[in-house]
C-alpha cells in the first residue's frame, strides 16, 4: 500500500495585495507538488522565486490565497489558530541567521520550545541533553550563542527544531551564512536526522550544490511557479527548464569557458572533444574501450568528476591526436556510447552551443558551430569548485 505524501500542494497560490505605489505580488502561483514522507526534498530558486513563501505555507505562517496545502493529512485551509498550533507542533524549522536567543545558554535555547509546550522540568532537561549529544555539542550546554561559531549556532538551531519530536523539518536557507566545510557538516547532520529519526526534511536554498549534496528530489521555482521537479541526479544530468540549466551551469564547472578553450588550443592544436561521464549509462568503461582503438592518441586536458546523489557525474575534455579518418571514427564511436561535444581543432574550431544554452556566465562570443552537438551538463568540484585535471595520456 502506497502511503500518502506528507505534504501536498494543490494549485496553491499566495498573493500579496498591492498598494497605491506597488503592484500586487504573486509570490506562489498555482503550485501543485507532493513531498513524500521520509525524503530530503529541495526547493531551489533565485531570489524572489517564491521558495521562502512556499515553505511558510507548510507551517501556515502564511495562508494560501487560493488552492490547498495538506500537511500530514490535514488541509490547512480554514483551520483556526488553535488547530494550526497542533499542526505546527509537528514541524520544526531552522533559519539562515539561526534566530537564537542571545540571553539564553545553548541548553536554554533548546529548552525554550519545550517550556512553551509545558514539558516537566526533568523531562525537559533529559531531552535537551539527548539533543545536544545528537548534534555534537553536548560540551556547549552552558555557553551563550555569542561564544559559538556559525556551524555550532546552526547545530543549536537544529537541536531546538527537533525538541518536540517533529515529523517535518524545514530548513530555510539554513547553510547560506556558512562556509563550504561547515555547510557540508550541517548537511551531513540533516542527512543523519533524516536517516536515523525518519524525519522528512525540506531544504529551501538558492545553492545548487546543497541540492546536489543532500537532496533526494528537488523542485525548481521561478516567478512563484514550480517549473521542474525530479530526482536530484536527473535534474543535474538533464535539466529541462532554462532556469534549471542556469543553476546547473553555475554549479558544475568542468567544461572549459571560451577563454579557457582559447588557452587550451594554444597548447593542444589537435581535435578536442568533451565527453560526458555518466554512471547511469555506464559510459566510463565504454569510453575507455573506444579510445583504445588504433591510430588515435587520447590525452585528458580538462574536466572533472563530481558526485550527484552519490553517483559520479561529469565530463572530460580530450585532445585526440592522429590521422583525420581515425579521429573521425573515434568520435563517432564515442557518440554511440555517451554525449559528445566536438570542439574541432585549433585550425578549424567548432563552438559547442551547450555553453550558451545553459546560460553560463562565461559563454561569450566564439566561433560559429560547424556541427550540432548535444547539450550535456557536466560535473564540477565539491560545492561549486572546479575539479581541474592535469594534462596526461589516458
Amino acid at each position: 500500500m502506497v502511503s500518502e505524501p506528507i505534504i501536498r500542494f494543490r494549485d496553491a497560490a499566495k498573493v500579496f495585495p498591492g498598494g497605491r505605489r506597488r503592484p500586487e505580488v504573486r509570490a506562489v502561483d498555482g503550485v501543485t507538488l507532493d513531498i513524500e514522507a521520509g525524503e530530503i526534498f529541495g526547493v531551489i530558486g533565485y531570489s524572489g522565486a517564491g521558495k521562502s513563501t512556499l515553505v511558510r505555507l507548510i507551517n501556515a505562517l502564511e495562508k494560501t490565497t487560493s488552492g490547498a496545502v495538506v500537511v500530514g493529512g490535514r488541509d490547512l485551509t480554514g483551520l483556526g489558530e488553535s488547530q494550526l498550533r497542533e499542526v505546527r507542533a509537528g514541524i520544526g524549522m531552522i533559519f539562515q541567521q539561526f534566530n537564537l536567543l542571545s540571553s539564553r545558554t545553548v541548553a536554554g535555547n533548546v529548552a525554550y520550545p519545550l517550556e512553551v509546550a509545558r514539558w516537566a522540568k526533568a523531562e525537559r532537561e533529559a531531552r535537551v541533553r539527548e539533543l545536544l549529544e545528537f548534534v555534537g555539542i553536548a560540551d556547549k550546554a552552558d555557553v551563550y550563542p555569542s561564544q559559538l561559531s556559525g556551524g555550532q549556532k546552526q547545530r543549536v538551531g537544529i537541536a531546538r527544531a527537533l525538541a518536540t519530536n517533529p515529523r517535518i523539518l524545514l530548513a530555510d536557507e539554513a547553510t547560506s551564512a556558512l562556509d563550504p566545510e561547515t555547510t557540508r557538516d550541517v548537511l551531513r547532520l540533516l542527512q543523519r536526522v533524516n536517516r536515523e529519526l525518519g524525519i522528512t526534511v525540506v531544504i529551501i536554498t538558492h545553492e545548487m550544490d546543497v541540492v546536489r549534496y543532500a537532496c533526494d528530489r528537488v523542485a525548481v521555482m521561478e516567478h512563484g511557479r514550480v517549473v521542474e521537479v525530479g530526482d536530484a541526479y536527473s535534474v543535474f544530468s538533464g535539466p529541462q527548464a532554462a532556469v534549471t540549466q542556469r543553476f546547473v551551469g553555475t554549479s558544475l564547472r568542468d567544461r572549459p569557458s571560451d577563454e579557457t578553450l582559447a588557452r587550451l588550443r594554444e597548447r593542444h592544436p589537435a581535435r578536442l572533444v568533451v565527453v560526458g561521464i555518466d554512471e547511469v549509462t555506464g559510459s566510463t568503461r565504454a569510453i575507455s574501450q573506444v579510445l583504445r582503438g588504433e591510430g588515435v592518441e587520447p590525452a585528458v586536458i580538462y574536466g572533472g568528476i563530481t558526485e550527484v546523489a552519490d553517483k559520479p557525474y561529469g565530463s572530460l575534455t580530450f585532445e585526440l591526436t592522429g590521422p583525420d579518418d581515425a579521429v573521425d571514427a573515434a568520435v563517432e564511436r564515442l557518440r554511440a556510447v555517451t554525449d559528445v561535444d566536438d570542439l574541432g581543432t585549433a585550425a578549424h574550431p567548432r563552438r559547442a552551443p551547450s555553453l550558451a544554452a545553459r546560460g553560463r556566465d562565461d559563454a561569450g562570443p566564439g566561433p560559429a558551430s560547424l556541427a550540432p552537438t548535444t547539450d550535456r551538463r557536466p560535473g564540477g568540484g565539491p560545492f561549486g569548485g572546479p575539479t581541474g585535471l592535469t594534462e596526461g595520456n589516458l
